[in-house]
């Protein structure tokens, strides 16, 4: 798994959408990356990749335990 920094907000952003698209949890973020690039807007694109990466990572881990 690579290394990423997630906030709280962008922890509970993750989460929320996990609760709400599921398994398209992760295309979701990333179409708000993408739209948020095509606007111009850098920080609304880095903070939805962060979210897609987060709950990428959290969809790959389900079922394994880390230490």
């Amino acid at each position: 798994m690579s290394s990423f920094f997630v906030d709280r907000a962008g922890a509970d952003l993750a989460a929320e959408f996990m609760a709400l698209f599921g398994k398209d949890a992760s295309s979701e973020a990333a179409g708000r990356a993408r739209r948020s690039r095509d606007h111009g807007n850098v920080i609304g694109y880095c903070r939805w990749r962060q979210v897609e990466r987060l709950i990428s990572a959290l969809e790959n881990e389900i079922g394994a335990t880390r230490h």
